[in-house]
């Protein structure tokens, strides 16, 4: 579909209450299982939109910051004639469901921040993603590395262009740093209430600082996950929707 001009691949399964899954640097892959699961889990209908750039999707040149991607997915919900839905974010689309939140979207019920980065937060650094090979992300995401681990050498070299697209418009829309200094202070303009869930082994970002960014949101709950890192989806599903379900009933 077309938004503002901008195309947008866009996934819809099942029905019922809406919920807006918003995926991370991976791209649409790292919450594509999880989709069916949340869907049955709430009685919902999830819609996960593609980040223009990922996976092949075709990306406006000015389209270049998470705020804006926040506001491209306010005018989506707009356009739906959705109301009371549920965003919920991973990684770095739990940055754009921060942002998404800060403008106020009537159509925005809840907000839940799956070890989402953006924020900066003193002595919990982001770890530096653009400098990690493939064993060492999958190290720092995993509690358990090996069932997730990556052979480079085994992907074919379609395989290869995406995941390098998939870094490439990630280094756009988040910088290196994968932050923003500016948001920590902001998020206390977050009127939508707001859960955040962290994996306990997380170590792109630390259990310290998914407190310190659910401490930031005025009556933001927090959550931790056991044996689960940086991609609760994907390493323990059925936990997370759980905790998804509970909150958003």
């Amino acid at each position: 579909m077309i938004i503002d001009s901008v195309p947008l691949t866009l996934s819809d399964v099942g029905t019922g209450a809406p919920v807006l899954l918003l995926h991370g640097g991976g791209g649409p892959a790292s919450v594509a299982p999880f989709v069916p699961l949340l869907a049955d889990r709430l009685g919902a209908r999830v819609l996960v939109p593609t980040h223009p750039g990922f996976a092949g999707a075709e990306r406006p040149d000015g389209l270049t910051t998470v705020r804006e991607l926040a506001a491209l997915y306010a005018r989506l919900l707009d356009e739906l004639d959705l109301d009371e839905v549920t965003v919920v974010g991973n990684s770095i689309g739990g940055w754009v469901a921060q942002e998404l939140a800060l403008l106020g979207s009537t159509c925005v019920g809840r907000v839940v921040l799956v070890d989402s980065v953006g924020v900066e937060v003193p002595g919990h650094p982001v770890a530096d993603f653009f400098a990690l090979t493939f064993p060492e992300l999958a190290r720092l995401s995993y509690h358990d590395p090996e069932r997730f681990r990556i052979d480079p050498d085994a992907l074919p070299p379609e395989g290869h262009a995406v995941l390098a697209a998939n870094r490439a418009v990630l280094a756009v829309y988040a910088g290196a740093g994968m932050t923003d200094p500016t948001l920590l202070a902001r998020l206390r303009g977050v009127e939508v209430p707001t859960l955040v869930v962290w994996g306990e082994d997380d170590r792109i970002a630390d259990p310290g600082y998914g407190r310190a960014l659910a401490a930031a949101i005025p009556g933001a709950q927090f959550e931790l996950l056991s044996r689960t890192g940086h991609l609760p989806q994907l390493e323990s599903p059925e936990l997370l929707a759980d905790v998804v379900a509970r909150f958003a009933r």
